[in-house]
């Protein structure tokens, strides 16, 4: 148990906190540089620096929950 949050809780809004980084990061990268570097690589460098701002972001905010609790 993390303060009042228990262990599932809190894994579960991990998964769901990166798998919503990465369709975030997806789109802003298409929407952003689909036409300069097509719409796959956009997508791919999209969704990988979506993910490793978006996983610690998530991550940050779990923690200050469980100390908030």
């Amino acid at each position: 148990m993390i303060g009042n949050l228990p262990l599932e809780t809190a894994g579960l809004a991990l998964a769901a906190g990166i798998l919503a980084s990465l369709a975030g990061g997806a789109i802003g990268g298409v929407v952003t540089g689909g036409k300069a570097l097509g719409v796959e690589l956009a997508a791919f460098m999209g969704s990988f620096y979506g993910q490793v701002a978006g996983s610690a972001g998530v991550l940050l905010g779990l923690i200050a929950s469980a100390f908030i609790n």
